[in-house]
């Protein structure tokens, strides 16, 4: 089955030097109106097809551009959803990135991709109606921006943050019962040292599978050592450095760690190698989100598969309602299940 066509822009920092062809220009090469080609370009059913065909050709020989900003504030819509984000490296940014632009397609929109550190950048492409909603995700806005979205009706969907308002819902991963189930899986097979590798202060999915580690932790009795909570951020290089770093001050190693995401536990497991360490026979590992890259990496790493794809789907489907009127902002919070693999053993 084809998909939708959906035009995804992602907006960033260049220099255009390209010459823009007015209106007036395609008129005068295919010999007619500027309004005749104005109805043309809008596929209004007065032109006859030859003379539709004739505008359309010296359109395409020009390069023409229709200038949508005009169109947009006549027709007070953008028809656009926007999608921001700090950053594209990551492997469930493009899973949901992908999924995202699926679903606006299919309800007749396009998607804009707003990649930047830059909060003004952000907000002003938002305030400024490029979009005609919104899907956040990371913390890059703060809670005075978002009262500020409030106040101009913005409608939006966050990722990974829990935030519910009249006009803004959110979609999340139960991530706390996640890690709780995780960290209970390790004491199960008799592991009693288990450090945690986190990401930044603020990451609700962070905070909530620490939340979760250090339920069970407590749960069952067993201490637990701030020098064994890392910070790998999300990310296998900040990770890896890390670890390295703690390997080397470390006299005795915890025998398992539960990393925040996939790419942590890759992180970590490259840095256990590098030091002589095996995984699972010295020290276990697992992760969270089970992204695609696993079925390359050995060991097989121990993961909570979480439904990324229908994250992105339900958080359009609510924007959408959101948009239309249909509903008022939730919060949704999806469940995902563990994925076993050979990156963690039993303690004899």
């Amino acid at each position: 089955m084809a998909r939708p066509y959906t035009q995804i822009k992602l907006f960033s920092q260049r220099s255009d030097n390209i010459k823009k062809v007015s209106i007036r220009e395609v008129a005068k090469e295919a010999g007619v109106s500027i309004s005749t080609v104005s109805k043309a370009l809008n596929d209004v059913d007065v032109v006859t097809p030859l003379t539709k065909q004739k505008v359309l050709a010296a359109a395409e020989k020009l390069n023409y551009v229709p200038n949508m900003m005009g169109k947009q504030l006549k027709l007070g819509q953008t028809k656009v959803i926007g999608f921001y984000t700090r950053s594209i490296e990551a492997p469930y940014f493009s899973s949901i990135a992908d999924v995202i632009a699926h679903e606006v397609g299919k309800h007749g929109y396009n998607l804009n991709i707003f990649m930047s550190s830059n909060k003004q950048f952000v907000m002003t492409n938002i305030l400024g109606n490029m979009v005609d909603g919104l899907i956040g995700f990371e913390e890059l806005l703060t809670e005075e921006d978002l009262r500020t979205l409030q106040k101009r009706n913005v409608k939006a969907v966050f990722i990974d943050r829990n935030i519910k308002s009249e006009t803004m819902g959110s979609v999340v991963f139960n991530s706390n019962q996640a890690a709780r189930q995780m960290t209970e899986h390790l004491i199960e097979l008799g592991h009693r040292q288990i450090g945690f590798i986190r990401s930044h202060e603020g990451v609700y999915d962070s905070q909530e599978r620490l939340r979760g580690y250090q339920m069970a932790m407590q749960a069952a009795g067993i201490a637990i050592k701030e020098e064994d909570i890392l910070r790998g951020n999300f990310s296998e290089a900040d990770t890896q450095r890390v670890l390295t770093d703690y390997l080397k001050r470390k006299q005795q190693l915890p025998t398992a760690f539960v990393a925040g995401n996939d790419l942590s536990a890759i992180g970590a497991i490259k840095a256990f190698k590098r030091f002589g360490y095996r995984v699972p026979e010295d020290v276990s590992v697992t992760g969270f989100d089970n992204i695609a890259v696993l079925e390359y990496f050995t060991p097989g790493l121990t993961t909570f598969d979480n439904p990324i794809e229908l994250q992105g789907k339900t958080a359009v489907a609510h924007l959408i309602d959101l948009m239309e009127g249909k509903a008022k902002g939730e919060v949704f919070e999806l469940a995902g299940e563990m994925v076993m693999r050979n990156s963690t053993r039993a303690l004899k």
